[in-house]
C-alpha cells in the first residue's frame, strides 16, 4: 500500500481528530488505542500511530526512531492495561490488499481474553 497516497479522510484519521467517537483504552504522544467496533475476540483493540502512515513499510521508511519506539511501547502498554499480559495475546497487522488491510492507516490489532489457537493451520 505504500505506493498509495495517505487519505486524511480515512476512518482512523477521523478518530484521531475526534470526528468519530471511539472507546479509548490508551493515548500518548505517539499512539491511540481503542476498542474495535467489530471485535473478533473478547479483547480486541486497535493501536494506531498518530502520524499519517499507510502501513508498516511506510512507517519504517518515514517515522523517526522515537516515534517507532513510542508506537511499539504503546502496544505493550495497551496490552498491560487490558490485563492480557499474563495469559498471552496476539498482535497482528494486516498489510496491503492480499494481507487484508481494510483501512489505509497503519494499525495493530491486539487480540486476547481467550485461547486463540494457531494462526495458520499446519500443512499436511
Amino acid at each position: 500500500m505504500a505506493a498509495q497516497q495517505y487519505d486524511p479522510q480515512n476512518v482512523f484519521a477521523k478518530i484521531l481528530r475526534r470526528e468519530i467517537p471511539a472507546k479509548i483504552v490508551y493515548e500518548d504522544a505517539h499512539a491511540l488505542a481503542f476498542h474495535d467496533v467489530r471485535p473478533q475476540a473478547p479483547v480486541h483493540v486497535l493501536v494506531i500511530p498518530k502520524g499519517a502512515y499507510l502501513d508498516w513499510p511506510d512507517f519504517a521508511a518515514r517515522a523517526p526512531d522515537a516515534e517507532i519506539a513510542g508506537f511499539l511501547r504503546a502496544i505493550a502498554e495497551t496490552a498491560r492495561l487490558l490485563g492480557v499480559e499474563a495469559a498471552g495475546y496476539r498482535v497482528l497487522a494486516n498489510i496491503g490488499v492480499d494481507g487484508g488491510q481494510e483501512v489505509p492507516h497503519l494499525h495493530m490489532h491486539i487480540f486476547g481474553g481467550r485461547k486463540l489457537g494457531r494462526m495458520v493451520p499446519q500443512a499436511g
